[in-house]
């Protein structure tokens, strides 16, 4: 999966092959460029400060997003650095035509996350984990068999389940698939490192689930239609559902937890639908295509019930925005060792 999703950015139009939220509705961007505003009062107006956005696709959240908080909010938007985790060259092209005179500062692009600066930081990933490469072994009896591919195909070999991931103890059922997505955990790990270290907040946007689950969830997208996983590496989008729980497990101790909660639940305490009938009046004769845009986001039988949320903080005044009352722990045993 890693060296077909390697390729495949490399070297693919992805958003040919899916669409994802902030192509949908600007809204999306907008809401969360509101959030990075709040979130960076609440951090007391650290000047500067680093806003961090991993996979940032054509840089349309990250556009959206500075255009509202250049609008509403001046002073955070002239704090701000922007910092982008992309490998992909030509999606940094993309990227910069796309934020060309969105900031103050120039924008700053990273391999990983060690390579952003130090100092308080919001971080916003949206379909980020989700395209990480994953693991999967099937359960034989008190063992495990790992799932590879081979020749063309999946096949099976014994292989051992790592012992210190938050999921081996799951009862699951002889047969059944249990995924592990390491490069997950390890970005988590790093990222709760680094909020140990300095005041800040993320949030997580993906697909998932919370509650402990199992099953073969590792599919490919051609053209916006179903693929097979193992035709043409490289030409298909792979993707897998995150486990949002063993994430919240894999927080390291002293690093507060939000949620997760749902994407429709999430959007809707940021005032979604008061945005969007804003814009619906501004534009009449778009309300239509606007209204139908923002329920794509959050109605249950589409984005918003399939897509959640979880917020990561320290050193913030109050709840994190969005998650009133969703705290899930500080320094309650998470953190496992990558």
């Amino acid at each position: 999966m890693a060296r077909a999703n390697a390729a495949y950015y490399a070297g693919c139009d992805p958003f040919a092959d899916f669409i994802t939220a902030p192509e949908i509705s600007q809204v999306f961007g907008e809401l969360l460029g509101a959030w990075v505003a709040v979130v960076w009062g609440q951090l007391g107006c650290p000047d500067p400060f680093m806003l961090v956005e991993p996979g940032p696709g054509r840089g349309t959240l990250m556009a959206d997003a500075l255009r509202l908080v250049r609008r509403v909010a001046p002073a955070c938007h002239k704090a701000m650095r922007v910092h982008l985790i992309e490998t992909s060259p030509r999606l940094r092209d993309v990227q910069a035509a796309a934020l060309r005179d969105a900031t103050i500062m120039p924008v700053c692009w990273h391999d990983r996350l060690d390579g952003v600066p130090d100092g308080p930081m919001v971080l916003v990933a949206n379909e980020f984990l989700d395209a990480l490469p994953i693991r999967q072994f099937v359960r034989r009896g008190q063992g495990w068999d790992e799932r590879f591919v081979h020749d063309g195909a999946f096949t099976l070999a014994p292989g051992d389940f790592p012992a210190r991931h938050p999921a081996r103890l799951r009862p699951v059922p002889e047969g059944e698939v249990l995924e592990t997505c390491q490069p997950a955990l390890d970005f988590i790990h790093a990222l709760g490192a680094r909020l140990l270290r300095w005041p800040g907040a993320a949030v997580l946007i993906d697909y998932g689930y919370d509650a402990p689950a199992w099953g073969d969830s590792l599919q490919a997208l051609r053209d916006g239609r179903p693929a097979d996983p193992l035709l043409d590496a490289g030409c298909a989008d792979l993707t897998a559902h995150v486990d949002f729980g063993a994430i919240a497990d894999h927080v390291p101790a002293g690093v507060d937890v939000w949620g997760s909660m749902t994407q429709g639940s999430f959007l809707s305490a940021l005032g979604l639908a008061a945005r969007v009938e804003q814009l619906a009046r501004a534009v009449p004769a778009q309300a239509d295509e606007i209204r139908a845009a923002a329920r794509r986001l959050v109605a249950p039988d589409r984005m918003g019930q399939l897509f959640r949320v979880m917020g990561l903080s320290s050193g913030l005044a109050g709840d994190l925005p969005g998650f009133a009352g969703r705290r899930a722990g500080n320094g309650t045993g998470r953190g496992g060792t990558p």
